[in-house]
This record gives C-alpha cells, sequence and structure tokens, in this order.
C-alpha cells in the first residue's frame, strides 16, 4: 500500500519544527528577522545586500541554521519596508514603492498607526498562507512554472506593465509618457546581447546601468522634501496628526478581501522565475483599483492600497523559495544568493533536497511559520514608537529625510555618482508632480524594461526571429490578450457608461 501524501507532509513537517524550534536555530531566526527588519526599514539596501552581508559568518554553521537566519533576514526586510514607505514616502525596499502611493496619504491624513498596523497583518496573513501553499503545493506549481518560456516572461512583463492605468492618475496620456521615461532610463548601460554601452555618454559609472532604488528614492522622497521646503516658504505647513494607532476591526474587513487576493497573485508570481515581489505588489494594486466600486479613493489614502501590495510581496517572497527548494532554481537574485550559501555549505539544493536533507528542506519551511510570528511580534508593538516619526518638528524632519535617501542612494554602490543620478531624479520627480505626471508609472517601465528587453530578446532567438512566437504560444498569447484589455479597459469603461447614458462619466 502506498503512503499517504498528507500523512507523510505531515510527517516531514514534524522534523520540520523539531529542527526550527530547536534553542539555536529560533535565536537564528530572531536575528534574521530583527536584521532584515531593520534592513528593510533603510532605504536603497534590501535584502540582496542584508544577504550579501551575512553570507561570510556562515561559515562552520550547520546548513539548516544557516538558511533559517537568511530566509527570515529575506522576509524581514518585506517587513521593514513598508515603514519609511508610509512615514516618509521613501520606499525601504523595491517592492515598498506601491506602499507609498496611499501608505504616504494615510499617514498625511493621520492614519499613520492603521496603515503600518495593516501592513503588519496583511505581511503576517500572506506569509502564513503562502506558507502553508509552499509546504502542500510547491510541486505541481513547478510544473507549471516550467511550461513559462521567454515568450510566457515577456507576457508577464507586459502584463504588469499594462497595469500603468491603475496608475494613470488624471491622465492616461502623461501615465504612458512617465512609463516611456522608464522604458527609456532602463535602456541605459551595456546591451547583454552585443555587448555595447547604450546612452552612457562616455562615462563609465553608466555601464552597469541605472538602479531602480536609486531613481525611485529620488522621485519620491527628494521630491518630497522638494516640495514641503518650497510650501514651508508659502504657506503654513500643518504637522502631521497622529491619529491612532492601531487597527479598526472595519478597517480589517475592509481589508481582508485584498489581503487574500494580493497573497494569490503574490505567491504564483513569486514562483516564476526572475518576476519577484515587485511586480507581484505593482499587479495586486492594479486588481484591487480595478475590482473597487470607489478607484478614485486609490492615490488618496485607501487603506486597500496598502494591504494589497503588502501581502503580494510577502507571499511573493514565500513563493521564490519554491524553484530554489525544488529544482535548485533561483527565483530572484535574492535567492540566487541563497542558492550560493548552500553549496558553500555543502548542500545541492533540486528535486533530491528533500530526501537528502530533510532537516534543511523542512526545518527552513517550519522556520518559516515561527519566523513569520515573530515578525508580528516584533511589529506591531512598534507601530506606536515609528508613528511619533510623525512628531519630528518640519524643520528637522524633511532634512532627515533628505539625508537618509542619500544614505540609502550612495549605499546601492557605495559611490558618489549614485547620489547625483538620486538627486537629479528629484529635480525630475519635483518637475513631473508639478505638472501632473505621476511617478509610479516611470518606476514601472524602469523595472520592468531591461526584463521584457531580455525575455524578447530570448523568444525571438529561440524562433529565429519570429514574433509570431508571442501568439502562436497559447499561454504568451493570453497574457497578451490580457495586456491590451488592461491598457484599453478605461476608454471601454467609458464607452459602455456613455451608451447606458450613466452620468458623470
Amino acid at each position: 500500500m502506498g503512503v499517504d501524501p498528507m500523512s507523510e507532509i505531515w510527517g516531514s513537517m514534524g522534523l520540520g519544527f523539531a529542527v526550527a524550534l530547536s534553542p539555536i536555530n529560533l535565536l537564528y531566526a530572531f536575528v534574521g528577522a530583527l536584521v532584515g527588519t531593520l534592513i528593510g526599514v533603510l532605504p536603497g539596501i534590501g535584502p540582496v545586500s542584508g544577504i550579501a552581508l551575512l553570507i561570510p559568518i556562515l561559515y562552520g554553521m550547520p546548513p539548516a541554521s544557516a538558511m533559517i537566519m537568511l530566509t527570515a533576514l529575506y522576509y524581514g526586510t518585506m517587513y521593514g519596508g513598508s515603514t519609511t514607505s508610509i512615514l516618509l514616502n521613501v520606499p525601504g525596499e523595491s517592492s515598498s514603492v506601491v506602499t507609498t502611493l496611499d501608505g504616504y496619504q494615510m499617514a498625511r491624513a493621520g492614519r499613520a498607526g492603521p496603515a503600518l498596523a495593516i501592513a503588519a497583518v496583511g505581511s503576517f496573513l500572506a506569509g502564513t498562507i503562502s506558507i502553508a501553499l509552499l509546504m502542500l503545493f510547491a510541486v505541481p506549481l513547478i510544473r507549471v512554472a516550467l511550461a513559462f518560456g521567454p515568450a510566457e516572461y515577456f507576457g508577464v512583463m507586459l502584463l504588469g506593465l499594462s497595469s500603468v492605468t491603475s496608475l494613470a492618475g488624471h491622465s492616461l496620456v502623461k501615465a504612458l509618457i512617465s512609463t516611456m521615461l522608464g522604458l527609456m532610463i532602463a535602456t541605459v548601460g551595456i546591451d547583454l546581447s552585443t555587448g555595447i554601452p547604450r546612452y552612457t555618454f562616455g562615462l563609465p559609472q553608466l555601464m552597469d546601468g541605472i538602479s531602480f532604488i536609486t531613481v525611485a528614492i529620488g522621485l519620491f522622497a527628494v521630491s518630497e522634501v522638494l516640495l514641503a521646503v518650497e510650501e514651508m516658504g508659502t504657506v503654513r505647513v500643518e504637522r502631521m496628526a497622529l491619529g491612532r494607532v492601531w487597527l479598526a476591526w472595519r478597517d480589517f474587513r475592509e481589508s481582508l478581501g485584498a489581503i487574500l487576493r494580493g497573497t494569490g497573485i503574490g505567491f504564483y508570481i513569486g514562483v516564476l522565475p526572475a518576476a519577484g515581489a515587485t511586480i507581484a505588489s505593482f499587479l495586486a494594486y492594479n486588481l484591487e483599483k480595478r475590482l473597487s466600486r470607489n478607484p478614485e479613493r486609490f492615490g488618496q489614502g485607501e487603506i486597500r492600497g496598502v494591504a494589497a501590495p503588502e501581502a503580494a510581496n510577502n507571499a511573493a517572497a514565500v513563493g521564490n523559495m519554491v524553484p530554489l527548494l525544488t529544482l535548485g532554481l533561483p527565483g530572484s537574485s535574492t535567492t540566487a544568493l541563497m542558492l550560493g550559501a548552500l553549496i558553500m555549505l555543502g548542500v545541492q539544493p533540486g528535486p533530491l533536497l528533500y530526501q537528502k536533507n530533510p532537516d534543511v528542506f523542512w526545518g527552513v519551511i517550519a522556520s518559516m511559520y515561527v519566523g513569520n510570528t515573530m515578525l508580528l511580534v516584533l511589529n506591531l508593538p512598534l507601530v506606536g514608537l515609528f508613528v511619533r516619526i510623525l512628531l519630528i518638528p518640519e524643520r528637522v524632519l524633511y532634512p532627515f529625510i533628505l539625508a537618509v535617501s542619500i544614505v540609502g542612494v550612495w549605499g546601492v554602490n557605495q559611490n558618489l555618482f549614485e547620489v547625483w543620478i538620486g538627486l537629479g531624479a528629484g529635480l525630475l520627480g519635483y518637475y513631473m508632480r508639478k505638472h501632473d505626471y505621476p511617478l509610479a508609472p516611470c518606476v514601472l517601465g524602469l523595472v520592468l524594461g531591461g526584463l521584457m528587453e531580455q525575455s524578447l530578446r530570448q523568444a525571438l532567438v529561440l524562433s529565429d526571429g519570429s514574433y509570431a512566437v508571442l501568439v502562436t504560444r497559447p499561454i504568451a498569447a493570453t497574457l497578451l490578450a490580457l495586456s491590451l484589455l488592461s491598457l484599453l479597459a478605461p476608454y471601454l469603461l467609458t464607452f459602455v457608461h456613455r451608451f447606458r447614458g450613466d452620468v458623470d462619466v
């Protein structure tokens, strides 16, 4: 008689919890969660730099303990990245850019506490559900992910880019111009196919391209400081109200659907190699705005605009672990470093990992439940402390934001040229905000531009230069159709409203 698969899973999870709940591994999980939260709060560092800093101390550690600490650090950065995004409009981590859209507006309206609380609660629920999905459905999901080739990945990127319609603000044309600007910035650097420098103007500092986080911090944080300083010179700036620091049941009830949908999107996008948490957060935000009866509230302090992307980026972090643990394939730059750490410790990730090293495979999965709970316990009591940042006088707060931004930008590559690019992006963001050009589409274009180009070129190489590969493969064709429908949706809705004779169209 065969062994019941569920009984085998529960038995394996018992082994995993025995590993994860040992005192030394609990300590490693706590250290990883705490350091990850702090790294997430500091703009420009992110999980990749955090893991890179920790790798040298892993020598001699048991592989299970090392992976437990690295995994806790990874999703700890997802928790911490929301703090400065909400309070200061400074994205702590790349996937937290979407959180600034409504999170910062909630803070300005005296609702920083609920915004931080829903980010923590949403992250906890998304992480917990995603870990259960990882435990139960890792292998079937990998089979689906393996059906994706370059043409399908191009379709995924294009679908992500089509979410520009939900970020458009008052003018879709200006949003498309902003998106094109982001795509243009993404082309700077060495062409990976030919090795030829593009738009570097002879500057060696631009050979590696322009960092996403540098542009994001400049566009959002530096431009915010410039606008605030301008207002301080002309009108009296009212101090942000603190408001309550806990989450009301009504807010949670309104956000629960967004959290669940964001979890589903984030986990599956995380399973797909090279997609990542940033794309997942944009797609989750786009979906919530499309489903809302009041889409105009998004960008004005809508709590679901915080809950959905925060759930999505945490779910994507867990999803990234699926190809790493089951196939030995890194789904992101962060898991690529984890792969290197495992190999350094003498463990080969892949289909046989759960047989040859069950303590690593199941110990890491069980530790995610433990670390996720630790992060909730760490973050919720700190909400009140974080909100106190808003009591800092403007004359101190804005120089502090600028200083944090400059340090974060410098931390990307540790060079002054990066700082100048960030300040230049701040001036660009100031101009765009003064003339009502939305900033998020520019960031979206920059994030997806390089990945889209790479996937398209790979698809054309495999098809001998035929663009038909984008429409003859069913999954790719479906994704292209959904992208087109997403871009045309505002016009189609306007036409339907006019046809029905609705008012206020």
